[in-house]
C-alpha cells in the first residue's frame, strides 16, 4: 500500500510538459551523483556480502573511492575514450569502479560472470578494451584468451592477483581521491553492452554522458517512483544492462540508496530473497518476471514486507495471474516497464495510470511510441506491426548513439523517423501497448501469428 503521493500527479500533463535538459559538458559522477555526496551521511549503498554480512557505504565514501579509481586508470595510462572491460558478482566494487570510469571519461563496458572464454575473447576484441577487471574465480577464463586479445594492456583483480594481474585494493590504497572534473562532452562515450537480440553476434550499444545517465531520470522518477528516502532492490546481475538501469542511474538519479545482495554461486532461492525484506528496510524493488513466478508459489502471507511500498518487473511480460497472486500475499501492484539496453523506460504501467491486464501500458515521459509498417508508416490503433520510437525531429535523450563500428546494424534499426525496436505490438485507442513478441519469436500456427506471451499465459 501507498503512504507517500506519487511522483507523477498527472500522466497526460507530465508527458505534455516533461522535458530533460541536457548541457554541454556533463559527467553524471561529479554533477549528480557527488551532489547527493554533499551531504556526508547519506547512504547510498547496503550491501550484504554471501554470507549475509551488511555493510553500508556513504555517497561521500563511494564518490571518494570512484575518484581513486578513475587516478588509478591516469595512473595506467587509460586515455578517455579507453574501454574498461568489468567482469565483476555483485561486489560492491563494481559500483565503485563503474563511477571510477565515468569520472575517468573511460568507456565501462560491463559482462557478466557467466561468460565463456569465447564469449570473453569476442569483447575484448571487437571493443579493444585496454583494461581488464574481474575477480579470482573468473581470471582464468581471461588469461586463457589473453594471447588472442592484443588490445589488453592492465589486469586488476579484486582479490589475490595472479602472475600479470596487479591486485586492486593496494592499486586504490596508493591513489589519490583528489580529482577535478573533467569537463568532458554530453555527448562523449560512456558505456557499452553487448546485447544480441535472438540473432546474430552481440553488437555494442554505445551511450553517452546523457542518455543513460539523463536518460534514466525517466525510469527513476516515475516507474520506480524513487525518492530520496528509499532503500531501492534490484535483482539482476551486474553484467546486464538491467544494473545500470534501476541499480544505479535510476535510483542514484533520485538519492535513493541502493540494496544489493552478493548472493554469487548460490542458485536462486526465493525463500531467502524474500526473508530480505524483513531484514532490511526495502521500500521499492524490482525483479525479472521469472523471479515473481517463482516468489508466488511460496506461501507469501507467511513472510514480512513492512518498509515495501512499490514494486516493478520488466525484461517480459509479467502474466496478470502473477501480479494477482503477488498481490494477494504482499499487498503490493507490480508496475510493468519496456524498454532495451539501448533505450531507458519507453512505456510501463504507472501510479496514476489505470491498470488493464495484460498490456505494457503507455508511452513513458519523453517518447513519442507508434506500432509501423515495413515501410515506417503509422498503422491504425489495434493493428499489429513493429514497435517504433519516434526520433526525428528529436531524438529521445535517453536513447543509446549507435552500435558502435556497425553503421550497418545502427542503419537497419532506423526506419524514417522511427527508431525501431524489433518487437511486435499493438497499441489500443488509449495508447496502451500490447506485446506480441520478438520480431523474429512470433510462431505462426494455421495463418495466425501467436506470441510467446500468449502461449505462456494460455499454458
Amino acid at each position: 500500500m501507498h503512504s507517500v503521493p506519487p511522483n507523477m500527479a498527472d500522466y497526460a500533463e507530465t508527458c505534455r510538459t516533461f522535458r530533460l535538459e541536457v548541457p554541454a559538458r556533463f559527467n553524471w559522477a561529479f554533477d549528480t551523483f557527488d551532489g547527493w555526496a554533499r551531504d556526508p551521511s547519506k547512504l547510498a549503498l547496503l550491501w550484504v556480502s554471501a554470507d549475509g554480512q551488511p555493510r553500508r557505504f556513504t555517497f561521500r565514501e563511494l564518490a571518494d573511492r570512484s575518484k581513486r579509481f578513475a587516478n588509478v586508470l591516469a595512473g595506467l595510462g587509460v586515455a578517455p575514450g579507453e574501454r574498461v572491460f568489468i567482469m565483476l558478482p555483485r561486489v560492491y566494487q563494481w559500483w565503485e569502479i563503474v563511477l571510477g570510469c565515468l569520472r575517468a571519461s573511460a568507456v565501462s563496458v560491463p559482462g557478466t560472470t557467466l561468460l565463456t572464454t569465447k564469449d570473453i575473447q569476442y569483447r575484448l576484441g571487437i571493443s579493444e578494451a585496454s583494461v581488464v577487471v574481474t575477480d579470482e574465480e573468473n581470471a582464468w577464463k581471461v588469461d586463457q584468451v589473453l594471447g588472442e586479445c592484443p588490445s589488453v594492456k592492465h589486469r586488476i583483480v579484486v582479490g589475490r592477483a595472479g602472475e600479470g594481474w596487479q591486485e586492486y585494493e593496494p592499486l586504490m590504497a596508493k591513489a589519490s581521491a583528489e580529482m577535478a572534473h573533467p569537463r568532458n562532452s554530453s555527448q562523449d562515450p560512456m558505456m557499452i553492452y553487448f546485447t544480441s537480440g535472438t540473432t546474430g553476434f552481440p553488437k555494442m550499444v554505445l551511450h553517452t554522458h546523457a542518455s543513460y545517465p539523463l536518460g534514466h531520470i525517466i525510469t527513476g522518477k516515475f516507474w520506480l517512483d524513487n525518492r530520496p528516502t528509499d532503500l531501492h532492490w534490484t535483482i539482476s546481475d551486474t553484467g546486464w544492462a538491467q544494473a545500470a538501469w534501476t541499480c544505479f542511474f535510476a535510483p542514484w538519479n533520485m538519492g535513493a540508496a541502493l540494496f544489493v545482495w552478493d548472493a554469487r554461486g548460490k542458485k536462486f532461492e526465493p525463500a531467502a530473497a524474500l526473508e530480505m525484506f524483513a531484514r532490511f528496510p526495502i521500500t521499492t524493488f524490482f525483479a525479472p518476471p521469472t523471479a515473481y513466478r517463482m516468489f508466488v508459489l511460496e506461501p507469501l502471507k507467511k513472510y514480512r514486507f513492512p518498509a515495501l511500498r512499490h514494486c516493478v518487473g520488466a525484461g517480459e511480460a509479467v502474466n496478470p495471474e502473477v501480479i494477482e497472486a503477488w498481490k494477494e500475499g504482499t499487498g503490493h501492484h507490480i508496475y510493468e516497464g519496456y524498454g532495451q539496453t539501448e533505450s531507458v523506460l519507453v512505456a510501463g504501467t504507472f501510479r496514476t495510470t489505470a491498470w488493464k491486464p495484460g498490456s505494457m501500458g503507455p508511452a513513458a515521459p519523453g517518447h513519442t511510441l507508434a506500432i509501423v509498417d515495413e515501410e515506417g508508416k503509422e498503422l491504425p490503433r489495434g493493428e499489429e506491426g513493429d514497435l517504433a520510437i519516434k526520433v526525428v525531429p528529436e531524438r529521445p535523450v535517453g536513447m543509446f548513439k549507435e552500435y558502435w563500428r556497425n553503421p550497418e546494424a545502427t542503419a537497419k534499426c532506423h526506419r524514417g523517423e522511427w527508431y525501431i525496436t524489433g518487437d511486435r505490438a499493438s497499441m489500443d485507442r488509449d495508447g496502451y501497448l500490447w506485446f506480441v513478441g520478438r520480431a523474429d519469436d512470433v510462431i505462426n500456427s494455421a495463418s495466425y501469428r501467436i506470441g510467446p506471451f500468449e502461449v505462456e499465459s494460455a499454458l
